[in-house]
Order: C-alpha cells, then structure tokens, then sequence
C-alpha cells in the first residue's frame, strides 16, 4: 500500500533492516546488545468505505470497512481507489427540504442507502472510470491545526501512532548507547477489520515484549458521561489501560519511566478487552507480556479527528525512555514462590 511504502522510506533511515509480509503489515529492527525484542506496534489502516453495487444510472452504493459512521458521510468529497487511479465523487445529500418527513424529526441513514456520483450516467460509463464493485473508497479531508497544538484530520487512528513509532526508532537509534533489547517497530494492516495484521506479523516476528500504541477517545467533550466512559483529557498525556491484555508488570514499568521523566499519565480500565491490536497480540505463541498506551483523541472514527501535540510529544518520550530502561535479563514473568 502507498501509506506503508512512505513510512518505510522514511523509518529506514533509522533502523538495520525494514520488511513486511504478504498482507503490506511493515517493520523495521533496530538492534541491541542482546537478541531479545522489544516490540511498539501501531496499526497503518483507516476506516472507508467499499464499492457494493453500481445501479443502471451510474450511481454507487457502498458498504463499510471498519466502523464508518453513516450519520457523518452525506454530502462528503470522496475518492474511489480504482483500477486507474483515485476516482473523485460525492456521497449525494438529498435537499433537507425534499426529505423531510411528517414528524419533523429523521433518523441516520443507514450505510445501504449512501449513493455515490462520479459523473457517470451509467454503469459503463463508471466501469470505464475503472471503478468496479470492491474497489475502496475514502473521504478526501486533509489535515489542518487548531489553536493552541491541536492537530485535527481524517485517520489520526491510527497513522499518528505510525508516526509515533518511528520517531521512537530514530531517537533510540541517535542515543549514545544501544538499548539492551532489539527493537522492532510494527506497522500492522487490518487493525480496524479484526487486528489480522498484528497477529499475523507477532507469531512471524516472536517478540519477548510488546507495548501497544492506539488512540482513546478524549472524553472531555459535551455529551460524554464519564461515569460509563471513564475519564480522559485532551493533552492530559497518555493513557495507560489496566487489565484484560495488559502485563501488569509491563504497565507498572511504564509507570515508573513515566514518574521518572515526569510524563503525565492518563489511566483506563479494561474488565472485558481494549479493542485494539493488543488483544491479538499478548496471546500468541505461549504469551507476550504487553501494555497498551494509547494517545487522547476527540472525535474518533471521523473527518475531524483531534489530537494534542504535548500528548504526541509525550507518548515518544514514554515510548523512547521505557525502550531504554529495559535489561537484558528482564523477563515480566510472574513467577510462584519457592517452598
């Protein structure tokens, strides 16, 4: 995939070796004085739509890839990424004054009643757009800045953890010192479909350790109640998640390098899973220890997802430390008594 190709130009300037796997999940090593691996993942995939059917007019209808919000797409610019290259469209918006209905109130759309114009007036005419049903469709919105260090765009779930990951490999790799462990940073596809990527790559890769970096929704917006949301804070630092995937052992170092560096740390609990790549990972083989760190976000899963740069900031400095303070002979076990 493009995306990945972009990062592993960029990140190979920092590591001693970059690779992927059939499926486009991709990597980088960084070696230590020791041949254990210490593993940061983020996920490279974004949530869209997918090309379902194509009617007699022209027009397209769509099914969703990963959890898009129909209430959101009416009247939004999109690219088709077909056979000839990115194809420009609309979702239509119905006139309000056509759809009102005798209520005075309406629901959401459902996902099967979004219809795409390209222009065509007919299914040959898209089909000579090289446009063909399973062909996947994304918004066209770009990244813009807020005041006072928000950054706000489509897909920050997850290519700033991406991003993240790859600063962390080139500050280690500029330290004076070789971590103790070999670090791998994994860019893995499917995340939003099922985590298919992490754990494809993870039983490929066999790493000792594994920290998790994803996004969390900032609740700090009107109509969040935090009492079933939990409670976070745009540019309160990263979010540490307890239970469920997360070594407590893993979290507890975590926490040490963050009171050390004095990174502010953000707190969540996980009774049931954490929803992200963690849950795919910390099982496989005979068991990663793994932790989730996840960066504040408002608006998730739309155009104008928003993010704090300080939050960012923090979370490669935690990432970058926490590589750094391992040892050779750490192990995260928890290991019985003697008798």
């Amino acid at each position: 995939m493009p995306g990945q190709r972009v990062w592993a130009e960029w990140i190979k300037g920092h590591a001693h070796s970059v690779e992927c796997d059939a499926y486009g999940s991709t990597w980088a090593k960084l070696a230590g004085k020791s041949s254990r691996v210490v593993m940061l993942e983020a996920h490279a995939d974004e949530i869209g739509y997918m090309v379902k059917h194509i009617d007699d007019r022209g027009y397209l209808r769509l099914d969703r890839v990963g959890g898009s919000d129909a209430a959101t797409a009416r009247g939004r610019r999109i690219n088709i990424l077909g056979d000839k290259g990115e194809v420009p469209g609309i979702i239509g918006n119905t006139a309000i004054h056509l759809r009102r209905d005798d209520h005075g109130s309406e629901k959401a759309p459902a996902v099967h009643d979004l219809w795409v114009d390209v222009g065509a007036s007919n299914a040959q005419g898209v089909a000579k757009l090289g446009i063909r049903v399973g062909h996947p469709v994304v918004y066209q919105d770009s990244p813009m800045e807020l005041a006072n260090k928000r950054i706000v765009g489509r897909a920050l779930d997850n290519r700033v953890g991406g991003y993240i990951i790859a600063q962390v490999m080139k500050r280690i790799a500029a330290h004076k010192s070789k971590p103790a462990f070999t670090l791998v940073c994994l860019n893995a596809i499917q995340e939003e479909i099922g985590g298919h990527g992490a754990m494809m790559a993870t039983y490929r890769l066999k790493p000792d350790l594994c920290v998790c970096l994803d996004v969390t929704h900032a609740t700090d917006t009107p109509g969040i109640d935090p009492a079933k949301h939990g409670s976070v804070k745009l540019g309160g630092g990263p979010s540490l998640t307890h239970g469920t995937a997360n070594h407590p052992l893993v979290v507890k170092q975590l926490l040490e390098v963050a009171k050390g560096k004095d990174i502010p740390i953000q707190h969540e609990a996980s009774s049931r899973f954490t929803g992200t790549d963690t849950d795919k990972i910390f099982h496989s083989r005979e068991g990663i220890p793994s932790a989730l760190v996840s960066l504040p976000l408002r608006c998730m899963h739309s155009v104008v997802e928003t993010a704090h740069l300080d939050d960012i900031e923090h979370t490669i400095e935690l990432l970058a430390a926490f590589v750094m303070s391992l040892k050779a002979d750490d192990e995260f076990h928890q290991r019985l008594g003697g008798g």
